[in-house]
């Protein structure tokens, strides 16, 4: 028998460069009003974020303290999967449209975004999946099985519509792909067939918003009142940041309400317009600094279901990094993706500090194991 609950793990070096990743998101949103009455409080964003972080550290230092080898079972996750799908389902058929999408259960004084926790459980059942099949992952057959698993759930959440939460459910898969062993013919077969989907999805299954978003992207000008706008509203925050930055609470677009979604889709660039260049570089370093400690932590794994997880963890995190401020810059389609850490929401907040946190406790146990890399393990490529 394992014992569930352990002596809490943490890595102080992960926790150092999060932490101040957090807070630039903390201090950021200080002042941002509530989106019904923007006089009602000016500190409403902040208010409710610094709650959800306070929950968020105590899931995250509990998880951390549990033996994560209780997910090695293939039913419990298959059954956590399967809940998560009828949960997506529900949302679709049950749940009225908020902002034009169908995706959060509404308790009252809160909203949970199911997508944020299906998230982990898809790399979760990945890791499973491929931890199990490393000597024959050189299948075609495994990047279909595979590729069913998060289609589904990518599907369910693309009709929301969320775009943006389907790119990152492709990109877990893509990322957590590239690491299983599988060969280039088929790397290559995976990647033509996206781009045939893409095709199919831009003529029957996009709707006119989401092409026009597309469409902008390569000239945000063309139509600066209509789907341009948030991208050159996005570009000029961050251009009048300058060097130093327009200081903290003076950031005239995102405070002016220039700048839409200024607390999550565009947190970059009311960030980068208050904090500047030298700002951005101190993110970009905590950045790395996190990215390298997960990475770290991942090959600390007992085995390569633990791996792989940290794998997973850490593409999702990157993907939802690079698409933010790739669009927060115009270099890349507005998809409506949150900027880890530094966005505001519960959901997605809770998600990253409860994955860090089963890495943390996977880690910890594959420390003690004592265990070194042998036939057979995963082979980051």
């Amino acid at each position: 028998m394992l014992k569930i609950f352990m002596k809490p793990h943490v890595d102080l070096v992960l926790l150092a460069a999060m932490i101040p990743l957090f807070l630039a998101g903390l201090i950021t949103m200080k002042g941002f009003g509530s989106p019904a009455d923007p006089l009602l409080s000016s500190d409403y964003f902040f208010n409710r974020q610094l709650i959800w972080l306070v929950v968020g550290f105590i899931i995250f230092f509990v998880a951390s303290s549990i033996d994560w080898r209780i997910l090695r079972n293939g039913k419990l996750l298959l059954v956590l999967y399967i809940v998560g799908v009828v949960i997506l389902v529900s949302l679709l058929v049950l749940v009225n449209a908020v902002r034009g999408a169908r995706a959060w259960i509404s308790l009252g004084l809160f909203s949970i975004e199911p997508a944020e926790i299906m998230k982990l459980v898809l790399i979760l059942i990945l890791a499973k999946y491929f931890s199990r099949r490393h000597i024959e992952i050189a299948h075609v057959k495994h990047i279909i099985i595979s590729g069913f698993y998060t289609a589904i759930p990518l599907l369910l959440i693309f009709i929301q519509p969320d775009l943006g939460s389907a790119i990152i459910f492709g990109a877990i898969w893509l990322g957590m792909i590239l690491v299983s062993g599988v060969s280039k013919k088929h790397l290559l077969f995976v990647l033509v067939g996206v781009s045939v989907l893409f095709v199919i999805a831009w003529f029957q299954v996009l709707e006119p918003y989401q092409k026009a978003r597309i469409l902008t992207f390569v000239n945000p000008a063309a139509d600066p009142r209509g789907a341009g706008y948030n991208a050159l509203q996005s570009m000029i925050a961050v251009g009048s940041g300058g060097i130093f930055g327009r200081g903290v609470g003076y950031g005239i677009q995102s405070r002016l309400e220039f700048l839409p979604e200024h607390e999550t889709d565009f947190i970059f660039a009311a960030f980068a317009e208050e904090w500047g260049l030298v700002g951005v570089i101190l993110l970009f370093g905590f950045y790395s600094v996190l990215f390298w400690r997960i990475l770290k932590a991942s090959l600390e794994g007992e085995s390569n279901f633990e791996k792989l997880f940290g794998v997973g963890l850490f593409f999702m995190i990157l993907a939802q990094f690079i698409i933010h401020v790739g669009m927060n810059l115009g270099i890349m389609p507005v998809t409506g993706i949150s900027l880890p850490f530094l966005s505001y929401g519960g959901s997605h907040s809770i998600m990253l500090l409860l994955g860090l946190g089963i890495l943390m406790g996977m880690s910890r146990y594959g420390l003690a194991s004592g265990k070194q890399w042998r036939e057979g393990d995963l082979t980051l490529i």
